[in-house]
């Protein structure tokens, strides 16, 4: 059985991503500037690999480090992604 307080600080971990997605997707919309969707897509997938390795460990019955390692997929596209934002040139500010 997961702890409780692994599963609280799964899910402020998984809604804090979510915010601050809401939040680049809303700049996004503002500013139409393509790296600030691309943010919020990498938060997204940060967000989603901090609660799957418990759901794929369990639901699926895989082992831990399977689990670990859709997890750490998940979280590496969504660095991934912010770091595309970051070095985005300014000729792909506004899409």
């Amino acid at each position: 059985m997961i702890s409780l307080p692994i599963i609280a600080v799964k899910l402020i971990t998984l809604l804090l991503s979510l915010s601050v997605a809401y939040l680049a997707f809303y700049a996004y919309q503002r500013s139409d500037s393509s790296p600030m969707f691309y943010v919020a897509v990498g938060f997204i997938f940060i967000g989603v690999g901090a609660i799957c390795e418990g759901l794929v460990y369990r639901m699926l019955g895989t082992s831990l480090f399977s689990a670990a390692v859709v997890q750490a997929v998940l979280v590496s596209f969504g660095m991934l992604l912010i770091l595309r934002s970051i070095l985005a040139g300014p000729e792909t500010q506004n899409v």
